[in-house]
C-alpha cells in the first residue's frame, strides 16, 4: 500500500459550493458523525480535485455502498456530490426522498428514459456542479474486483459540455460491504483509500460523438481508473478490462461468487 500523499493533510478547505446552505448540510449532520466513527479516509492526490466549476468524476465500482463512500469523500474534499443513481432506489419512500432532495439523478437501465439521465446530468453541469458517473454502470464483474469494460455516458457528458473528466479509485470499501453483501460492517473502524487522478486528455476526441470514438475514449478512462486502483493496491492491473459479454455474463443484476448469474 503506498504511503498517504503528503498533501492529504492539507485536503481541500470547504469551497463556496460546500459553504452554501443546502440539503447536503442535513445529510452531513445525519450521516457524518457515525460514518466518521466507522470509516477513516486516506486521500492520495486530493489537490487534483477541481475546487470549482463543473466536471465529471468517474470512480471504480465494486460495492453497493460505493456511492456513500465517494459521496462523503467528495464532501470532505469540498464539493457537493451528485450521482446518477439506479431508478429503483428512488422507489423506496425514505431513501427516494433523500435522493431527490439532494439532487441525485435516477437512471433507467433501458427504454425511452435511459437518455433522460444524461440530459439531467448535463443540467447539473451547466450550473457548475460536479456529477459522479460510474462508467461501469453496475458492480464490476471482474473476479478480482478490477474495473471492467465501461459504458460511454461519462465521456459523452464531458465531451458534449467541454468539461474535465476526472478518474478516481478507492480501495477498502469491500471491508464495509462486500460485493453483493447484505450486511454493513462498520466496526471496528475501517480504512478506505481514495485517489484522485489527473483529468483525462480528451483532445483527440473533441467534436467526435460517434460510437467508435466514445468507446475508444471510454477505454482510455477505464485504463486510467485501473491504473489508479493498481497504485492503491500495490499490484499491476490486468492488461485488458473484463468484458462480461465475452464471459457469458449479463451486465446488470447480481452474480454469485463463481461469476455466474445469481438471484437478483
Amino acid at each position: 500500500m503506498p504511503k498517504q500523499d503528503p498533501t492529504a493533510a492539507r485536503a481541500a478547505k470547504p469551497g463556496a459550493e460546500k459553504r452554501r446552505p443546502s440539503f447536503f448540510w442535513v445529510l452531513a449532520v445525519l450521516i457524518l458523525p457515525l460514518w466518521n466513527l466507522a470509516v477513516k479516509y486516506r486521500f492520495h492526490h486530493p489537490e487534483r480535485m477541481p475546487r470549482t466549476g463543473a466536471f465529471v468524476m468517474s470512480p471504480n465500482h465494486y460495492s453497493e455502498v460505493d456511492p456513500v463512500v465517494m459521496g462523503v469523500a467528495a464532501w470532505k474534499l469540498g464539493r457537493a456530490p451528485r450521482f446518477l443513481a439506479k431508478a429503483s432506489l428512488f422507489k423506496n419512500p425514505v431513501l427516494g426522498w433523500f435522493l431527490r432532495s439532494s439532487g441525485q439523478i435516477p437512471v433507467e437501465r433501458s427504454g425511452s428514459q435511459s437518455h433522460a439521465a444524461i440530459r439531467a446530468a448535463e443540467d447539473l453541469v451547466s450550473k457548475g456542479r460536479m456529477v459522479i458517473v460510474y462508467p461501469e454502470g453496475s458492480l464490476t464483474r471482474d473476479p478480482d474486483m478490477w474495473p471492467m469494460r465501461g459504458k460511454t455516458g461519462a465521456v459523452r457528458i464531458a465531451l458534449e459540455r467541454g468539461i474535465p473528466l476526472v478518474p478516481a479509485a478507492h480501495w477498502g470499501t469491500q471491508q464495509i460491504l462486500p460485493r453483493y453483501g447484505k450486511k454493513l460492517s462498520l466496526f471496528p473502524r475501517k480504512t478506505v483509500d481514495v485517489i484522485i487522478g489527473e483529468p483525462i486528455d480528451l483532445s483527440a476526441y473533441e467534436g467526435k460523438l460517434d460510437q467508435a470514438s466514445l468507446t475508444a475514449a471510454t477505454a482510455v478512462l477505464m485504463d486510467a481508473i485501473a491504473a489508479l486502483l493498481a497504485e492503491l493496491r500495490g499490484e499491476p492491473a490486468p492488461a485488458e478490462r473484463w468484458d462480461p459479454v465475452k464471459h457469458g455474463q449479463k451486465e446488470t443484476g447480481r452474480l454469485d461468487q463463481k461469476g455466474t448469474r445469481g438471484e437478483s
